[in-house]
């Protein structure tokens, strides 16, 4: 069974906690991730995109000259897509990009992120996550070491207090996000993930359910 250490503000080890080896020993599922991240991508779109076709472009309707005789192309009216200023011919409409997928799968692409981390050695466990004050400079003197071994890192709390947020803002290779907006793209974009313990026995009840 896998286990991970419980450390302090300080980094030091209070303890050790037993993981599940259904959520933190499963294969990687490159497809299930793939359809998991495709899905959360999907459904941020807005969809407000939209171009003018022929009908919704300004202009006269009428015939801009004769038919035949004239030495030039045929032509009906100044809001065809030939023309500068016409119409746009099959271009994007607003539309509803969002679908849904199995809350099984969905589970399924967090537990493989997890289970991948822990093979990694990119996952931990803190006894909960504060700062004592809004500032930068706060944030790093208490968890620089955690973050300093990974490009990206992500930190998990079941509530996020305003001064970590206000504090870990400026810093562009650290998130951090309350646990009910975990899922798979954000396990996936980050290369370490940093639970409170707190968080970590929470998701692990939704997970295991």
């Amino acid at each position: 069974m896998p286990t991970l250490e419980v450390l302090s503000n300080t980094l030091t080890k209070i303890k050790e906690i037993d993981l599940p080896e259904e959520v933190f020993g499963l294969d990687f599922r490159p497809d299930v991730i793939y359809e998991a991240v495709r899905c959360y991508l999907a459904n941020q779109r807005l969809g407000t995109h939209s171009t003018k076709r022929r009908d919704e472009v300004s202009g006269s309707g009428k015939k801009l000259w004769k038919q035949k005789h004239t030495g030039r192309a045929r032509m009906g009216e100044i809001r065809s897509p030939l023309w500068y200023h016409g119409g746009i011919v099959f271009g994007p409409k607003p539309r509803d990009y969002s679908y849904t997928i199995p809350k099984k799968v969905k589970k399924l692409a967090i537990k493989s992120l997890l289970s991948e981390r822990m093979r990694r050695n990119s996952i931990a466990i803190i006894e909960k996550l504060e700062v004592s004050e809004p500032k930068t400079k706060a944030f790093l003197s208490s968890y620089s070491q955690l973050i300093e071994d990974a490009k990206t890192t992500l930190f998990v709390d079941e509530n996020i207090d305003k001064n970590v947020l206000l504090s870990s803002r400026n810093l562009p290779y650290v998130d951090v996000i309350p646990l009910n907006e975990l899922n798979a793209y954000n396990l996936a974009r980050y290369e370490k993930v940093i639970f409170t313990e707190n968080a970590m026995s929470k998701l692990m009840e939704g997970l295991i359910k």
